[in-house]
């Protein structure tokens, strides 16, 4: 269990450094933390989106429990209707 979470730990700060690289704009989604992101882990109003592309998502053995795989050449519209809009998204 902890390999799994300093792997956790690993993923979400390597995706955040990148985040930060990346140009931002007023209109950008919020961003969360590890630390707030940690306890929304099992919440049914969360769910939690793997869009990581489908070789990297097959080779990988780090995955989130309960993570939803949405495949992102697929078009948004496709998959994105299958979750309600009351639920919080959270794409990794």
């Amino acid at each position: 269990m902890r390999t799994f979470i300093a792997c956790l730990a690993a993923i979400l700060i390597g995706f955040f450094a990148l985040s930060a690289v990346a140009a931002t704009t007023a209109d950008a989604p919020p961003r969360i933390a590890k630390e707030k992101f940690r306890p929304l882990l099992g919440n049914p109003d969360v769910v939690i989106i793997d869009v990581r592309q489908p070789s990297d998502w097959n080779r990988s053995k780090l995955k989130i429990k309960g993570a939803v795989r949405e495949d992102t050449h697929a078009p948004i519209a496709a998959w994105m209707s299958k979750y309600p809009k009351e639920k919080t998204l959270v794409f990794y």
